[in-house]
């Protein structure tokens, strides 16, 4: 991992991995000596719903709903050949090959499985303007491919849940034990809450508040500021749901491992693939870079409030997704200095 890259990450960034280890490393402490403590937190709920981790989880989607540049979607259209081969691997190629990596290595652990498919379903609105960014890519491109994305995924995500979770898992028998039968309606009610009202909110904040102050001061004063509380409600969401999985988490700890293959080996898959793809129709190294990072990373926050909401904070769906974070941001640091080098090697200067 160079160093440069490292150091152009902010500093929460830089050490995301690690927070989120540490967050992990607490919940388990809860868990296993203060029980009383998770308990009365899991106890605050309406019917199956936890109010703090509903607000904790609303709160984890909005910044990133905010920073969104939905003004700038327009600007893919420019090229609709790479908007069309962008499309097809967010939204067809990356869906199934997820869907068969998770098959083939967690058919033996069900929840995981459908844990780690519901990462897959769920493309990437935030970090990868800092990959695209980090790697040089072309900045307009991308932008307007994670707006297109924000208003695909308010749209679809709920109908790719019941066709991936409920009828293909049930079409191949992969989930008989645990009776899978999550519905459109199910889905859809679940992705309102945590993606459709963080979304709602953050086009209000974003337009009202850059008619009063202005683009420059929301881009760079109001973000920097609001940006951070994702982070604190992402651990806070990961400290809360491992105190409830201390003991399993003790009991089984390869999991965290098995959890890992299928998503290192589905980031690898994506990202070079789409590199190659595009740099053969394309020529650009920006634009294959924008392009190749929009289709290997996902939006890790919406599959963890998903999997909550579904399938409860304890559940085994719920710890996969949680492991995408883990795993994604250091395999993406990697992949910028990939692109970097393969910048000398496949393009003229």
């Amino acid at each position: 991992m160079s160093d440069g890259i490292v150091k152009r990450l902010s500093f929460l960034d830089r050490f995301l991995t690690l927070w989120i280890f540490l967050a992990i490393g607490m919940g388990i402490a809860i868990g296993f000596f203060l029980p009383g403590v998770s308990r009365f937190i899991t106890g605050l709920q309406v019917g199956t719903t936890s109010i703090p981790i509903a607000i904790g989880l609303i709160l984890m989607m909005y910044p990133p709903l905010a920073r969104v540049k939905y003004e700038e979607m327009g600007k893919v259209f420019k090229n609709k050949k790479l908007l069309a081969i962008s499309l097809l691997q967010n939204w067809v190629i990356g869906p199934v090959v997820m869907f068969i990596l998770a098959v083939i290595f967690l058919h033996n652990y069900p929840e995981y499985m459908i844990g780690v498919i519901l990462v897959g379903l769920a493309r990437c609105i935030a970090m990868v303007i800092v990959w695209n960014e980090l790697a040089g890519g072309d900045r307009e491109f991308a932008v307007g491919l994670v707006a297109f994305n924000a208003i695909a995924q308010v749209l679809f995500y709920a109908v790719y849940i019941y066709v991936f979770v409920t009828l293909f898992l049930n079409w191949l028998g992969l989930a008989k034990s645990l009776n899978i039968n999550v519905s459109m309606a199910e889905s859809a009610k679940t992705v309102f809450i945590y993606l459709g009202i963080p979304f709602l909110a953050g086009l209000i904040t974003r337009y009202s508040l850059i008619s009063v102050k202005g683009k420059e001061w929301f881009d760079k004063v109001f973000m920097p500021r609001l940006s951070p509380v994702t982070l604190v409600f992402l651990l806070f969401t990961i400290v809360v749901m491992f105190s409830t999985q201390g003991n399993k988490i003790i009991a089984s700890p390869f999991d965290v491992l098995i959890i890992a293959i299928p998503l290192t080996i589905y980031f690898f898959i994506m990202w070079f693939s789409t590199f190659f793809i595009i740099r053969k129709i394309s020529g650009s190294y920006p634009q294959t870079t924008a392009v190749s990072f929009t289709a290997a990373s996902n939006d890790f926050e919406l599959a963890i409030a998903v999997a909550i909401a579904i399938f409860g904070i304890g559940s085994g769906q719920a710890f996969a997704t949680v492991i995408g974070p883990l795993i994604e941001v250091p395999v993406l640091i990697m992949l910028v200095n990939v692109a970097l080098n393969f910048k000398k090697r496949f393009f003229a200067s």
